[in-house]
Formats: structure tokens, sequence, C-alpha cells
């Protein structure tokens, strides 16, 4: 790259460096954000198809899910890249919604070309999007259903996230009824903290097997098989220390000179080793969880106490065991107070296959509660793990934020009416960007219609009409779709899902529209 404001060129970039400018860097990169786009395309709405992603090393995901399908296509081109974050923004924020959030990018970035080949500047484009993109979030606000989120309708929310996500239309509701049943437990006046709500997968039944524990559950296994299985009204610690003969810093040597010195030593040892039992049984422990290591003579002495140990246990779980017992974390076992120790109304190891599982259950009124997902292969569990999550999310984001709206692209349909019907009021060319984004809001239920199996064109003209005159979205029935009512047909979204979906594609396609430099350096 050179600067030729002299009359001698002055390089300022290597002659390994890339430069991309103008017109043929904005066509680069909206190509790129198209593609990303249309790769996550057919698998919107609830008849929308899978794909099946495989790894250099031959591991197999098979999903649906936006986000995933996006992460693990190992995209690598930055303008790409940035709808990738669309729907990891979306994930993050909301939970669910990220197929839409991508899509509707990719058809931002397709009109806006349209509208560069017409000689609209870039900024133009920018303002018009974001005055759509506002009167879009009106729109959403003013479509949000009147009336108390009562169990039924979050329930509806919860089924409308999972469906044609590997749930299967048959689990969808008893599934929905376990997700609301988990955030209810949790629901605080404060609000539902989301880490209050697990998710454990257990592969080796059908999905109808999955379950709702209040309480914790855990792969960790006991320190030993003598050790007790069930306890009942339990008192619980948790440590973060070893308890393991302590090792100097230093690089120190012993010259052990004859045999009673030798047996000193491991006398002293294991009268260390018995401390720390002793300590544990002195404090009242029934159940002990370590995040570090147990000796295995440390181990021997808590069975022989009746005490259920685990070791080395993961950091997300020991704080989840935690906060769910009321227990403290302690440094030593040596400072266990009765005020350090939860409770569990019962902690359990029950045997699932060859693997373990155990059960802390209804410590300190289980302030934390897990869904339990049972699967019957590996690739099922996956996905159902995926849509079991979206649906937690989706139905603390409906209790905690902005309510709900119809689903099955009525507020799409309705959101893009509203904003045509009101980009006469937007000043200059910047009118044509919000017309813009309407038609690419409409791309989202014409896709619903075409992954459903309805003609794509006549499907949206009628659920316009339909609009006018009420309320009507693209419901599946049977192997094809009719315009009906999505809200008498439990088809029900939460409006912080649009609204998020709404912000993150308009951002990410904003952005790209901008760029007209690229400089790539090898």
């Amino acid at each position: 790259m050179s600067y030729q404001g002299t009359s001698n060129p002055i390089f300022i970039l290597g002659d390994d460096a890339q430069r991309t400018r103008g017109r043929d860097a904005q066509t680069s990169n909206i190509a790129a954000g198209k593609a990303v786009a249309e790769a996550v395309r057919t698998t919107l709405g609830p008849r929308g198809m899978d794909k099946m992603l495989v790894d250099s090393t031959g591991e197999v995901v098979i999903t649906n899910d936006g986000v995933t399908i996006l992460e693990e296509m190992d995209i690598e081109h930055p303008a790409a890249q940035m709808l990738v974050e669309v729907a990891q923004t979306q994930e993050s924020e909301v939970g669910d919604g990220t197929t839409t959030a991508s899509v509707l990018a990719g058809q931002l970035l397709a009109k806006a070309e349209d509208l560069l080949g017409r000689d609209v500047h870039p900024t133009a484009v920018v303002e018009g999007y974001a005055a759509a993109r506002d009167i879009g979030y009106e729109a959403v606000r003013d479509l949000v259903l009147e009336g108390e989120l009562d169990d039924d309708l979050l329930r509806t929310v919860a089924a409308t996230s999972m469906t044609g996500k590997g749930t299967g239309d048959v689990n969808a509701e008893a599934l929905a009824d376990l997700v609301v049943r988990a955030v209810r437990h949790v629901e605080t006046d404060a609000g539902t903290n989301r880490d209050d709500v697990r998710v454990h997968t257990q592969v080796g039944a059908a999905s109808s097997a999955t379950e709702l524990v209040e309480g914790i559950v855990t792969d960790t296994e006991p320190v030993r098989d003598d050790m007790p299985r069930d306890l009942a009204d339990a008192t619980v610690a948790v440590i973060d220390t070893k308890l393991e003969t302590r090792e100097t810093s230093a690089d120190v040597e012993y010259n052990v000179t004859s045999v009673d010195q030798l047996n000193a030593a491991l006398d002293a040892e294991e009268s260390e080793l018995r401390r720390y039992a002793a300590a544990v049984r002195d404090a009242g422990v029934d159940v002990l969880v370590s995040q570090k290591g147990i000796d295995d003579r440390v181990a021997a002495f808590l069975a022989d106490a009746g005490v259920l140990a685990f070791k080395s246990v993961k950091k997300s779980d020991v704080v989840a065991i935690a906060n769910a017992t009321g227990a403290a974390v302690v440094g030593d076992v040596a400072d266990i107070e009765a005020a350090d120790l939860g409770a569990a109304e019962r902690v359990h190891v029950e045997r699932f296959g060859d693997d373990d599982l155990t059960f802390i259950e209804g410590g300190a009124d289980a302030a934390a509660v897990t869904l339990l997902v049972r699967g019957s292969t590996a690739h099922v569990l996956s996905e159902l793990e995926r849509a079991i999550g979206d649906a937690v999310d989706v139905v603390i984001v409906a209790l905690d934020e902005e309510g709900v709206v119809p689903g099955a692209g009525c507020a799409e349909i309705v959101v893009a009416d509203r904003i045509r019907s009101e980009a006469a009021s937007i000043e200059g060319r910047a009118q044509l960007a919000a017309d813009a984004f309407a038609d690419a809001l409409d791309a989202l239920p014409r896709t619903f219609a075409e992954n459903t199996g309805m003609d794509p064109i006549d499907a949206l003209v009628d659920l316009r009409a339909a609009n006018e005159s009420g309320r009507a979205g693209l419901i599946t029935s049977g192997e094809r779709g009719e315009i009906a009512d999505p809200v008498a047909h439990g088809v029900i979204d939460p409006a912080a899902v649009k609204r998020e979906a709404l912000a993150s594609a308009t951002d990410a396609a904003t952005m790209i529209v901008r760029i007209d430099d690229i400089i790539a350096v090898e």
C-alpha cells in the first residue's frame, strides 16, 4: 500500500499485505454474510431440516440449532464470523431465536447489496435500518399479549421453543411441563437465576424418562465403594483443600538411619491423615465434597466413620452443591463449623448402566434443581440437551423481561407492515432502506412456509391479508401448513427473542455494510 501525496510514493504496508477496497470489499463481505445465513435457512421453523456436521476427527453433530451449526462450521471469513457472533449474542442474551437472527441478518445484507447497487450511500442504509429497527421495537411491544403469564402459557412458550428440535411432538408437552416446574421452583421475587436450573444428560433411555430432580445431579462417584450410598437428612461439607499428607515447598531430603525413625515418620503421617478424618467426623459431616484430592487412607477412615465422600469434584459442581445445600466452601477441615454445613433431605448414588450418578436432593429447600435428561443415543441426547436448555432460557426471559407475543411468523409480518406504514416519515434515501428492512423481515415467514411445504408466495399474501383483520400465523398441520391464529394453536414466543433478533441482526448488517476497505496480512 502506498500514499501518493508526495512526489514519490510512500509504502506503509508490507509486500505480503492484500487490500480490497470500495465496492469489491462490500461485495465480498456481503456475499460471505449471505452464505452463512443461507447455511442455516433450511433449519428455520417447526419443519426445518437438520444439519450433519463432521469434524476432522470424525466427530459427528446432528442439529438444527442455529448457533451450534455456525460454531461447528469453523468459519474463517471475518465478515461471516460476524454472523456467527449474531447467533452467539442471541443465544447468550435470550437463549433462542439464533436461526431467526442469522437469517434476518443475511436478508438485510442482501437488501443492502441491492440498495448499494442503486447508488444509495452506506450511511443512508445504516440510518434507514436503525430507524426501521426502532419502529420494530415499538411494534413488538404492542404485540405483547395482555394478562398474567400463568403456567399454562409458560408451558406453551417452552413447547414452542422445543418444536422441531428433536424432542418429538409427543414428548414436547411433557418436557415443557418439567421445564416450567423447574423454573417456577427457583423463581424468586428478585427474578430467576439461570444457573439454578441445571441440565444433566444420561444416555440409555427414551426422552420420556426425563425427570425433574429438586437438587443437584452430578456424575461424581464416591471415593470408595464401601461408603454409604443412601443418606437421609444429611449434613454436607464442601472443602477446597487436599486431604493428603503435606509436602514441603523446598527441595528437602530426609536421612532415615533406623527402623524406629522410619516407623515414627509413618506413624506421624498416618496420625495426620487420621486427624483429617476425625475433624470431618467430629464436625458432624455426613457428606464431604472436595474439589481436590483425598488420600486413600483418609477415604478408608471416612468410610469407617460412615461418611460419604467425593473427591476431585469439578468447580461448577462444587459451587452448585454449595449453593443448593447452603454450605460454605471451607479451606481447611479443621475450620469446619456448624454454620459452614449445608443440609440435604437425601443424598443417594444410583447406577445408570455403567455409570454412577449422585443425587443431592432437597438441600436448603432445593435452592437449585436439575433436569435429568434421558436419550436413547448420544446424538439424540445432545439435541435434547440443547432444546431443553433453550426452553429453560425462554421461560425465564418471558417471566423476567417483556412478556410474550404470537409466533409462527405473525410477529414478523405485523412488524414488517408497521415499518412500511411508518417509513414515509423517514427523510431521504434512508426511507428506501427502511422499506428494504421490511422486505427482509418478510423472508422469515416466507421461509417458514417453504420449509413447511406451502407455496411461499401464496402463503405470504394470505398471511398479510389475515393479519389485516385479525391475528394469524403459519401453523403446521400434519405434513402441510395453514393460516390460523398462533395463540389459539399454542405457538407463542417471548417478546425479548424478537427484540434481540432485530437488534443483533441490524447491528451485524450495518457494521458489514459500512466496511469499504479490507486489509489482510498473511
